[in-house]
C-alpha cells in the first residue's frame, strides 16, 4: 500500500512513499522498480527504510518533471499492487 495514495510534487520531483508488511517485500518492490528503470533507461531516486520505500522521479537534464516521469511513476506504482 502506498501512503499517500497519490504522487506529490516535492522539490521538482514526483515523490511517493510505499509501505509494505516486511523488509523483504519492500526490497522486492525496489527490485521490480529497478528492472523497470533499467528497461526504460530512466532511473528514480530510491530510499528504503525497513518496510517503506520512497521513490522520486524527475529528469535531471530537464531540471524537473517530464511526461516520461509521470508515465514511469504510474508504472512503478502499479508494481506495488
Amino acid at each position: 500500500m502506498a501512503e499517500p495514495d497519490q504522487w506529490a510534487e516535492v522539490e521538482g520531483a514526483l515523490e511517493r512513499t510505499f509501505s509494505f508488511p516486511t523488509f523483504v517485500e519492500a526490497l522486492a518492490f525496489v527490485n521490480r522498480v529497478g528492472e523497470l528503470a533499467e528497461a526504460e533507461n530512466h532511473h528514480p531516486d530510491i530510499a528504503i527504510h525497513y518496510n517503506r520505500v520512497t521513490l522520486r522521479w524527475w529528469t535531471h537534464s530537464a531540471g524537473g518533471i517530464t511526461d516520461r516521469d509521470r508515465d514511469l511513476a504510474e508504472k512503478s506504482a502499479a508494481l506495488a499492487a
